[in-house]
């Protein structure tokens, strides 16, 4: 499965590590959490260990009843600290989160071939339809899954249109002929569509290394499909290898009903991860990670993610598929949601494994707890079994655990041929294998 085959690994530009108590640790950064440098720091070990790319998630809502005890979803623009980081490193690929609900599309394929630009060639497109957040654009409430996936796909061709009304090839540049570029070759798009009118060109020309990677983070019906059809890459959630392997064939089965070779799509879990030098080690941080989340807290995200109320159950009664409410009922993220109903209807675990669940402490995302050996083993399993293409490195519990994470297990997956020992090139394009 290997041969030919190597892991791409991105680093989320998160501070994961921070999660619960973790920013009350003298080493966590608390205090630069709204520096450029210090994610320029970052970036610079993640483009040291050669990995493809620094990956910035993004939400447009602040949670005001975590400040009291965490930083709440606050943070930098993504794509101003991307522009940051461009100008610090040389080599390592730039994905911004942008939403494709509260945005115009001209003003993002703007933005984006900016990046593309001034990173010379290493900008990516992490493309989000937004769960929350609706109140700070419009009295508007949130819309529907299907309609903010239907306005994504239009915003996503908007924006694709625009990149190539300017093409690279139009510049001509000549000094002695006085001819800046072809106008024949730019060209207004005229676009007309349910969401947008948009007329063009775009009033920058596209960027020499190709047209900027495109990411997905949807797992719900409406976003494999999305996501097949124009990803060059998926940011998933997948707990497990069976939902690993689950994901990856149905999106490499959807690419192809789309036209598109499956070995387009790089399926990239999110990879949480607790490292120590001794499992026990491990172990302590991640339950140091979670201590915060009582059990009212625990069926609270029962409740918010599939709707039920399973808090008056005894804790040893498996939580079966006749439980469940009718799976078209209005959701806050039809991912998550997939996720644990998949679960129940497979599985049936009890109450108490229920509570105890990534999906349900804190992450929808595979999560690994030991030491770098234990990482290195479970990848090699998941990489073999066709379970992802590789993945994005959300570290947790402390910043040592992304020190282990660059120090051990970097250099493990090199040794064992899973990942590249230097770059072969200089774009996110050529990082990738897009050809």
């Amino acid at each position: 499965m290997t041969k030919d085959r190597q892991l791409c690994i991105g680093l989320s530009l998160s501070t994961t590590w921070m999660r619960g108590n973790g920013w009350r640790q003298e080493d966590s950064g608390v205090e630069n959490l709204y520096s450029s440098d210090f994610y320029v720091r970052l970036a610079k070990m993640a483009e040291k260990a050669k990995l493809d790319f620094v990956f910035k998630p993004d939400a447009l809502f602040l949670k005001e009843e975590m400040l009291g005890n965490s930083p709440a979803f606050s943070s930098l623009d993504p794509t101003i600290l991307l522009t940051s980081i461009a100008r610090e490193t040389d080599q390592i690929g730039l994905v911004t989160t942008v939403s494709t609900t509260f945005n115009p599309p001209y003003v993002v394929a703007r933005q984006l071939q900016s990046l593309h630009w001034i990173s010379n060639g290493r900008a990516g497109w992490n493309i989000v339809t937004s769960i929350e957040g609706a109140e700070n654009f419009s009295n508007s409430p949130m819309p529907s899954t299907e309609e903010r996936y239907l306005k994504a796909i239009e915003f996503t061709d908007v924006v694709l249109k625009l990149w190539e009304s300017y093409p690279h090839e139009a510049l001509i540049v000549d000094r002695v002929s006085g001819k800046y570029a072809d106008r024949e070759m730019v060209s207004p798009i005229n676009h007309s569509g349910d969401f947008f009118s948009v007329k063009g060109p775009l009033n920058l020309p596209a960027h020499k290394s190709g047209s900027i990677p495109l990411f997905q983070a949807g797992a719900s019906t409406f976003g494999r499909d999305f996501a097949a059809s124009v990803a060059d890459a998926i940011f998933a959630a997948t707990p497990d290898i069976a939902s690993g392997i689950e994901l990856r064939d149905d999106l490499r089965r959807r690419a192809r009903k789309h036209g598109r070779r499956p070995d387009a799509i790089r399926v990239l879990p999110g990879l949480y991860f607790f490292l120590g030098k001794t499992r026990g080690e491990a172990l302590d941080l991640h339950r140091e990670a979670h201590a915060h989340m009582s059990i009212a807290h625990r069926y609270a995200a029962v409740k918010s993610i599939l709707g039920i109320d399973i808090s008056h159950l005894p804790l040893d009664q498996p939580v079966t598929a006749d439980l469940l409410p009718d799976p078209n009922q209005p959701v806050r993220s039809q991912t998550h949601a997939d996720l644990l109903r998949r679960l129940i209807m497979h599985q049936q675990p009890t109450v108490e494994e229920l509570l105890s669940r990534p999906e349900v402490v804190g992450s929808a995302h595979w999560v690994i707890v030991g030491t770098a050996e234990d990482a290195l083993r479970e990848i090699t399993e998941w990489f073999e079994a066709g379970a992802m293409d590789g993945f994005i490195a959300l570290p947790g519990g402390s910043i040592k655990s992304l020190e282990l994470f660059f120090d051990e297990l970097i250099p493990m997956l090199v040794e064992k041929g899973l990942f590249r020992s230097e770059y072969k090139g200089c774009t996110l394009r050529e990082h990738l294998g897009i050809t």
